[in-house]
């Protein structure tokens, strides 16, 4: 295959993602990343960043998204002992009091290395000692704070080029040169680009707090999670459709705090950093596939709600084994 040009267009962890599978697989391709936010401006910089799909995290069918958690599982381990990116191992408990099936993830339980039911003892020692069913698993944490500044260093040092700019619809595309192929991961704003009315924000406020002896995470029910990081802990969290307010609302803080600190009652003396709130772009069925948009050749990759840290790796390798098809013109999906 003869030298190529890639457009990625978004800088969030799904767009710098694609961005490093494309160097790593198409080696003669010169890619461009373009976005108008980059690192703390986008929304995958306020996520806790733990490695958790929900078990609605749906892909075109339940084979694909087991296939992308895999891969995005193996991605992740494997960079996990490289300085300053800001992977490790993170265990915790998912709780309930209405039944063990809540606490268990169709996606996690053969994947992860540890993944067990609790009870006895061990349930009785979680800080409130009042739950009655727990699953305990080991799985990663992957700080964006750290991920996504190395994604980018990495991307330049490959060859690669990230400038700041923004599309509203694919004839713009020619403002920032001539791609063989554009791969749009641009998250909600997709919704525009591509007059995508099932792709919906959801609305999360979180948290971040200095809590550096919090060594596990703790999942309590519906919408309540406590996640150690690197640099802070987050508490959360809100799930609002549809809501494109990206306000911190005094209702919701007092509502998060209260469960968090009913959870781990230390939390109630841990110093807040932080109140952040990010719409997560949420599509029923995440979106990844080739289309032909008046002769340009586009890939898509967006829509993965609050879990695109999650899924990342493993939707950045389906889309650019549909890119290496458009540039050699063998795709079978158009």
């Amino acid at each position: 295959m003869s030298e190529c040009r890639i457009g990625v267009f978004g800088a969030g962890v799904v767009g710098l993602t694609t961005a490093l599978e494309l160097q790593q697989r198409i080696r003669n391709a010169r890619v461009t990343v373009i976005a108008d936010n980059f690192k703390e401006d986008t929304t995958s910089d306020r996520a806790a960043g733990i490695f958790s799909p929900a078990t609605y995290f749906s892909g075109p069918t339940p084979e694909v998204s087991q296939e992308w958690i895999n891969y995005s599982y193996n991605f992740y381990k494997e960079l996990q002992n490289e300085l300053g990116i800001g992977i490790r191992d993170l265990s915790g408990y998912v709780l309930s009091n209405r039944c063990y099936t809540e606490t268990r993830n169709k996606y996690l339980e053969t994947l992860l290395p540890v993944y067990r039911s609790v009870d006895g003892e061990e349930l009785a020692s979680i800080p409130t000692g009042d739950w009655k069913y727990a699953s305990y698993l080991t799985t990663l944490l992957i700080e964006c704070r750290q991920y996504q500044p190395w994604a980018m260093k990495r991307i330049r040092s490959n060859g690669g080029e990230i400038v700041s700019g923004k599309i509203n619809s694919f004839s713009e595309v020619e403002n920032f040169g001539k791609f063989d192929v554009v791969m749009n991961c641009t998250g909600l704003g997709a919704r525009v680009l591509c007059n995508d009315k099932k792709l919906l924000p959801i609305r999360g406020q979180v948290f971040k707090v200095d809590a550096p002896w919090l060594d596990k995470f703790y999942y309590g029910g519906s919408d309540t999670y406590i996640i150690p990081g690197i640099w802070a802990a987050t508490l959360g969290g809100t799930r609002n459709f549809n809501s494109w307010d990206t306000s911190v609302s005094r209702y919701d803080s007092a509502c998060i705090w209260d469960k968090c600190t009913r959870i781990v009652p230390r939390l109630a003396k841990a110093p807040v950093l932080a109140e952040a709130v990010g719409l997560r772009p949420y599509r029923p069925i995440v979106r990844v596939e080739p289309e032909i948009i008046n002769g340009l050749k586009v890939v898509h990759n967006y829509g993965h709600g609050g879990y695109g840290v999650t899924s990342a790796p493993g939707t950045a390798h389906t889309a650019t084994s549909y890119a290496i098809d458009l540039l050699r013109g063998t795709s079978s999906k158009l």
